[in-house]
């Protein structure tokens, strides 16, 4: 499911409602198992970019190597000074806004959720990479039977067939 519309439409408000972070005032929301959310201002904390990426969860080279792939982060892991092992934060590097959404989306590819919120992931990356993240990942996460909830303005998307099930399209006022 792809959800569109202008700035200030409510397309993250549908994320957070999701989420149990903003009061119902009527209605009800379920969701029905694990929920993996990257936000549209990701966080990052002062250690490794392999422990923002494993975030708590035990290291499994394969699952890491899958969602280090599927969020385009590994060409700057390969540049990085000490790979995934580099200091992030206070006491190491900062990342530009991009590497950080990328970091983010691999933290939730890795925790192999039932369910990924994806709060205008494609914005703070270059065209290119946009492609590959739609492409690789949110293709990959459906094949997988994964519920994948895409807020995005990259309308170019939307046209594959087959690849997008729902678009919702949320207008102001």
């Amino acid at each position: 499911t792809v959800i569109v519309g202008q700035t200030g439409s409510g397309k993250s408000s549908v994320l957070s409602a999701l989420l149990g972070e903003i009061r119902k005032v009527y209605g009800s929301v379920h969701t029905q198992g694990s929920i993996a959310y990257a936000s549209q201002q990701p966080f990052i904390q002062n250690s490794t970019v392999r422990e923002n990426i494993t975030f708590g969860c035990p290291f499994n080279v394969e699952r890491y190597g899958i969602a280090c792939t599927l969020s385009a982060i590994q060409r700057d892991l390969q540049i990085l000074p000490g790979g995934d092992m580099t200091e992030l934060g206070e006491r190491g590097i900062n990342l530009s806004g991009g590497q950080k959404a990328r970091v983010a989306l691999a933290r939730a590819v890795y925790s192999d959720a039932d369910i990924y919120l994806l709060d205008d992931t494609l914005s703070a990356v270059d065209a290119h990479v946009g492609q590959h993240i739609f492409e690789k990942c949110v293709v990959s996460l459906r094949a997988q039977g994964k519920c994948v909830i895409l807020v995005t303005n990259a309308l170019h998307h939307l046209s594959k067939p087959g690849v997008v099930d729902h678009i919702i399209v949320m207008k102001k006022g």
